[in-house]
């Protein structure tokens, strides 16, 4: 199975709430500085990895966004977590704070053994349900990020956005409303909305009998007659897939910052990601970078002959890696805005906010 790491006990905790009534702490984060914020009357749990040594150092910010599933983002077992990112953050911490945010209504932790087979959490609650949907997470994190940029130890210079499946959707949207993002890492995403990848993957089991395309294409015109349904018995709600099904592909074609894109050639979107390929190459977009990953699924594992993900080859690990690389190798840019479009300026980024 995937291979999960885990944290060494006895990390800086740091408690710096936005509500302005005391609230009662963790004794301990696991090495992460664990931060409380106040976002539309709920509490936003936000965990900062650092080198350690390094919390107070000014570096870079780089947020990243997870994917979908209501999972806490600390699961506990043995009395230490698994893994928070799906990447060891060691290289990424030399230069930069890597910050994720956890999901609404669900606690930052909780023990394995309480958790179903995918560590989601057995019963989520209705606050995450009302909010689980792109337009949330994006004022959000947003939000948080204001909040986080305001910290002596967070530089002013360089801002980034990475996100993994869902996480792609809600990166990609936050880069384009908040001007401060500076680059843009865009994982594992359909650019042409969730709902293609869902029946591409019904189509690639359907027979007469079961037509699970069909069967998804029917579920999505529910969804299209009731877009605003945060109702669900199982799994997510209408206006989650709604929003997440609006196509990203326009959105990344108006960024004027560089964007790399990483994604399995094998993934369920792929098709959707050559296609944004495709266009930039038309349209001459040399902001955009693709980087793909042969053979590999959504997660970045192989497939066996079986058609099986092979969780004895890890690749997540080579994925950050060559997002640090393309990282250290990009110019950083910034936005100004001028009369009537909008300019790549590259400069040492003295923009304040």
């Amino acid at each position: 199975m995937q291979r999960l790491f885990r944290w060494l006990l006895g990390g800086v905790f740091y408690w710096l709430p936005l509500a302005l009534h005391a609230q009662v702490q963790r004794a301990d984060v696991y090495g992460f500085r664990h931060y409380q914020l106040l976002f539309q009357h709920d509490t936003v749990e936000v965990l900062v990895k650092s080198r350690p040594g390094d919390e107070h150092v000014r570096k870079p910010l780089l947020l990243f966004c997870q994917g979908s599933l209501p999972q806490p983002l600390l699961k506990l077992e043995g009395g230490a977590p698994y893994d928070v990112f799906p990447f060891s953050p060691d290289k990424l911490c030399v230069a930069y704070h890597l910050a994720i945010v956890g999901k609404p209504g669900v606690p930052l932790q909780q023990n394995v053994a309480d958790l179903a087979s995918n560590f989601t959490c057995r019963t989520p609650t209705a606050r995450y349900a009302v909010n689980n949907h792109l337009t949330y997470y994006v004022r959000r994190n947003r939000a948080v990020l204001r909040y986080l940029r305001r910290q002596p130890w967070a530089s002013r210079q360089q801002l980034v956005v990475a996100g993994h499946s869902e996480g792609s959707t809600i990166a990609a949207h936050l880069a384009r409303q908040y001007r401060r993002v500076t680059r843009l890492i865009y994982s594992g995403g359909n650019p042409s909305g969730r709902i293609l990848s869902m029946v591409a993957q019904g189509r690639a089991t359907e027979t007469d009998s079961t037509r699970t395309g069909e069967n998804t294409l029917d579920y999505w015109q529910q969804v299209v007659n009731n877009p605003g349904s945060d109702t669900t018995k199982l799994g997510d709600t209408p206006k989650a897939t709604y929003s997440f099904s609006q196509p990203a592909s326009p959105v990344l074609q108006r960024l004027a910052i560089p964007v790399l894109v990483t994604y399995g050639t094998k993934d369920w979107g792929a098709p959707y990601v050559d296609l944004l390929r495709v266009e930039c190459a038309r349209l001459g977009r040399r902001n955009l970078m693709f980087i793909p990953y042969i053979g590999a699924e959504h997660n970045y594992f192989p497939l066996l002959p079986s058609g099986q993900p092979d969780y004895a080859v890890f690749n997540w690990d080579k994925v950050a890696a060559d997002w640090l690389h393309w990282l250290q190798s990009r110019p950083a840019v910034t936005r100004r805005k001028m009369p009537g479009k909008n300019y790549l300026l590259v400069d040492r980024l003295r923009g304040k906010g």
